[in-house]
């Protein structure tokens, strides 16, 4: 339940277009509902600006579904982040308009789409295989309401590929930077921009790249200001901050 839908229930209860059990029922879930294997947050978007999101990994198809339906009867979007197509067969039988973005591999289920607000967040990748990263981080940063552009393969190895387009780059309001192997490419980004610049150190590189470790490395360490760094892999937290970040001037 966010805060739309709590302001237009109890806009209804004082109209009386609702009576007091309907409203009580309606809030008894707030906070949270105690499921057993989890316990859903349902003041988390009222708290936060954004409701909670289910992190697929380790829980199965079952397990799923039951948070969903949850977070579904408060008529919140809901997104599953680092699950596969399978689940996604299995909760499409439950939610018709559920989605998946393959790419992301991320569930998505929008009762309400959010108008499009605050200036464009945009999307870099170094290279072709940060795509599924890049993309974790926006289609995060979409479904939150956000307008997102994408700029994909313009690595250091072919920089003139990124100074190409460097009017994109400029018209952004928070940039997300995914890189692997060295992670050399936020800093460059950070260098021409005045805006927040969010990097992400990927996992893709050959052995010396230790998993991700050399980019998050290289990207804690950038001598450009205003480069603020993700954990490995981590595309749902970097289009969750941007949206906080692009979210201040709606205020």
């Amino acid at each position: 339940m966010d805060e739309l839908i709590l302001r237009d229930l109890l806009k209804k209860f004082q109209k009386e277009e609702i009576d007091l059990n309907t409203l009580v029922e309606r809030l008894r879930v707030l906070p949270y509902e105690d499921l057993g294997f989890a316990k859903v947050d349902h003041h988390r978007s009222i708290r936060r600006g954004a409701p909670e999101v289910i992190f697929g990994e380790g829980k199965t198809s079952e397990q799923i579904i039951s948070v969903i339906s949850a977070l579904y009867r408060t008529g919140n979007c809901i997104m599953v982040t680092r699950t596969q197509k399978e689940v996604f067969e299995q909760v499409k039988t439950h939610f018709k308009e559920a989605i998946y973005f393959d790419q992301a591999r991320m569930i998505v289920i929008r009762k309400r789409r959010k108008k499009r607000r605050g200036g464009p967040i945009l999307v870099i990748s170094a290279g072709t295989s940060d795509i599924p990263v890049a993309e974790e981080a926006a289609v995060t940063a979409e479904v939150l309401g956000n307008r997102v552009e994408r700029l994909y393969d313009v690595g250091v190895a072919g920089i003139h590929r990124l100074f190409n387009n460097i009017g994109l780059i400029r018209s952004a309001n928070v940039l997300i930077v995914v890189a692997g192997m060295e992670g050399a490419l936020p800093s460059i980004v950070g260098g021409v921009v005045d805006v927040p610049v969010i990097a992400v150190p990927t996992s893709i590189g050959y052995g010396a790249s230790l998993g991700g470790l050399a980019a998050l490395l290289g990207m804690l360490n950038t001598c450009v200001p205003g480069v603020s760094v993700v954990n490995i892999d981590n595309g749902f937290g970097a289009g969750y901050l941007a949206h906080k970040i692009n979210n201040l001037n709606r205020r």
